[in-house]
This record gives C-alpha cells, structure tokens and sequence, in this order.
C-alpha cells in the first residue's frame, strides 16, 4: 500500500526534486494546458451558436490557430538555439496572452481568424523552448521520467482548462478566451521571475558549425526524425478529431450540454494527473515497439466507442481510452527525439517535433469536421484504421531506434573497458 502511494505521488515528487528551470517548463505546459482546456471545448460550440459559422467550416477557423504556428515553426521554431531559451519563452508566453485577448475584444469571423493566426505565430515556439528547457538540466537517465511528469503537469491543465471553461460558458462562450488570456499571462510572469537562461555555453568553433534554424532541414537530414514525425503527425491529426467532434457528436445527440462536455474533458485530464507516473512506470522494462502497439491499440478503441454510440457510457469509454494511449508513448516519443538531436541543436529538434502537433491542430479539426459534415460516424471509422496503420509505422521506428541505442551503449561500454 505504500508503495502504491509513493507511486501515485511520484509526479509530484520528481517536479519537486526537478531543476528550477525543468520545474518552469513543466508550468508552461500546465499554463498552456489550462489555456487550451478553457478554449477548445467550447470553441466549436461558440463559433455554430454564437457567431453562426457553418459545421463544414468550423473546422478551418479553429485551424488558423495551428496555422500560424505550422507557418512559423519552420522558420523559428529553434531560435531558441541562438538567442537563448529565456527571452524566447518571455516573448511567446506574453504574446500568446496578449492575442487571447485581443480574440475576446474582437468580433467576426474574419478578424478572429486573424487573431488565431497571431496567437499561433508566437506559440510556435512555446512548446519546444519549454521541453527543451527541461531537456537541457535533466540527466538523460532521467528524462523520460521528467517527460512523464511533465506531461502530468498538462493533464493537470488538462483538468483545470475544462473546468474554468464550464463555469465561463455558463456565463457567455466568449469568457472562455479571456480565461485562456489569464492562463498565459501567468505564464509569462513565472518565466519572468523564477527562469534564468539554461543554453549551453559552446566554444566557437562549435558555434560557426550550428545547425540551421530552419527546421525542416532538420526532419529533412536526420531520416531517422523523419521516421517518428510522419506516424506521429497521423496519430495526432485523427486523436484532435475526439477533441474537436465530440462536443458537436454529444450535443446533436442531446447526450451532453456544454457544461457536461467540459466535465467530460476535465475527467480525461483527471486521469493524466494520477496514471500518467504509474503507467509509465509499470512500462520502463517494456520494449518501444510493445509500447507504441499497445498505445495504438488502446487509441483504436477509442475510435470504436465513439463509432458504436453517442451515448454517454461510450463518450466516457472513448475519452478514457485516448488518455491512456496518450500517457502510454507520449514520454517515450519526446526522449526518443531528445536522444536523436545534437547538442547544439536541441531547440530545433524539438520544434521539428513540435511541427506534429501544429499539423494535427491545423489539418485535423478541418478534415474532421469536413469528415463529419458528410457523415457523423466517418471521423470514428477512418480514425479507427488510422490508428492502427500510423502506431504500426511509428513502432517499427521506436525499434530501429533502440537497436541503435543498444548498440552505441555498446560501443561506449567497449571502450571504457580498453581505457581502463
């Protein structure tokens, strides 16, 4: 029984034992989270009640978002490489915060599609600077545990976002954007207080051979990035469309009110905040491939409450689902990638990364909407197949990858041994 306790407990006692600067990454993600839990679940309902945008369009509106982050990351996703992570982090939290609420202020669809471009430009560069911050102070022995704690951190978020969301929408669905303005500002004050710089000091030689800020040459000349981006982009892009159509699937259905869907999301953040460390824990002997299939699996399932019914016991199983293949190759995805990148190019590594997650934010509420409009059970069964194609090709990377790992331990071991 103690043991299990000390396990549950365990997030909090890895963020409490954590660097000072891995400590402030980790809040981003909480912020980022709270922010994002506040606004997404309401934002579809918004734009159909309140600002009456077609269901086919909704999808591409709520994309611009993620586009402007997708059309900026390329070109300064590892600005943090050159100019430090602190001044990165200060000016993207700020102007995150700032474009939310400029979205509270502002009225019609196009000038909320121009604040949503905004908002993504300056968050671009939020996530990886924040996961590179962490990957910067911690061993590598332990950042896939620092990983998994930081991911409780935005299940946190998760939890808390939804919430805040509710009792806004109660009120009036545009609140929702000035809580997400209130979230990030936070955000901006920790980084301004407690974050001192973490970039490695490089001798100049190293510094006139840095890597290429732009971040495609990165996936481009690394094909081993390449081999996790492509699957994880597939995965990304049908798990957004639980996000995105769930609201839409229960409310046509009469299943849930708005406040009901934002406790839905709230319990899927809830069950990060207390497995994520178990889980990841009971897999540490797991091989990446095991991992990675179970996790697909588990997703694909997911897909197949929501294809089966609407009804709430099948929202519930479907939310439930996703979670736990979240939790399951998230860490090991992000020390996969913090493992491939060079020393002197962490910041664009993980913003080559972080391109997934503007991809599925950008092209997966379009498609899924799109898919939906045409019929409402299409976004489950193509999710479904999708699932389980994508964590096949990403399983099959997570292997090659810690084959190679092996073997460079291997070497490394080998020549220690001839030293001595």
């Amino acid at each position: 029984m103690n043991r299990f306790f000390k396990i549950l407990i365990s997030a909090a006692t890895t963020f409490g034992r954590a660097p000072r600067a891995a400590q402030v990454g980790m809040f981003l993600f909480f912020a980022a989270s709270v922010s994002d839990g506040i606004l997404m679940p309401f934002f579809a309902l918004w734009a159909h009640k309140d600002a009456g945008i077609p269901i086919e369009l909704i999808g591409l509106l709520l994309g611009c978002y993620a586009g402007g982050e997708l059309l900026a990351t390329p070109f300064f996703g590892g600005i943090a490489d050159r100019v430090g992570r602190r001044p990165v982090l200060l000016v993207s939290t700020s102007g995150v915060g700032l474009g939310f609420l400029l979205l509270f202020m502002v009225r019609g669809a196009f000038a909320v599609a121009g604040a949503l471009i905004v908002i993504g430009v300056f968050e671009s560069v939020l996530h990886p600077t924040a996961s590179t911050v962490i990957a910067d102070v911690v061993p590598a022995d332990a950042r896939r545990e620092h990983f998994a704690a930081r991911r409780v951190m935005s299940n946190a978020g998760s939890m808390v976002g939804p919430a805040l969301g509710a009792l806004l929408a109660l009120h009036s669905l545009g609140l929702v954007f000035l809580g997400g303005a209130v979230a990030l500002l936070v955000g901006a004050l920790v980084v301004a207080i407690f974050l001192r710089e973490t970039r490695p000091s490089r001798p100049a030689a190293e510094e006139e051979d840095e890597e290429s800020l732009l971040v495609l040459t990165a996936v481009f000349r690394d094909a081993h990035l390449a081999g996790l981006i492509i699957p994880i982009a597939l995965l990304g892009i049908a798990e957004s469309w639980i996000a995105t159509i769930t609201p839409l699937y229960a409310d046509a259905a009469g299943t849930l009110t708005a406040s009901g869907i934002g406790l839905l999301f709230t319990y899927a953040g809830a069950l990060g905040v207390v497995l994520q460390m178990p889980i990841t824990q009971a897999t540490g002997r797991m091989s990446g491939f095991s991992i990675v299939m179970l996790s697909g699996a588990v997703q694909a399932l997911a897909f197949a409450c929501l294809l089966a019914s609407p009804a709430l016991p099948f929202l519930v199983g479907a939310v439930t689902l996703l979670a736990l293949a979240q939790m399951l190759s998230g860490p090991l995805v992000q020390t996969i990638v913090t493992e491939l990148a060079p020393r002197n190019a962490q910041a664009t590594y993980q913003a080559a990364f972080g391109v997934v997650n503007d991809l599925r934010d950008a092209a997966g509420p379009a498609i899924g909407t799109w898919l939906y409009a045409l019929s409402s059970v299409l976004p489950w069964g193509t999710g479904l197949v999708a699932s389980l194609v994508a964590s096949g090709a990403l399983a099959a990377a997570a292997r090659r990858h810690e084959a190679r790992q092996a073997k460079i331990r291997a070497k490394a071991a080998t020549e220690r041994r001839a030293g001595g």
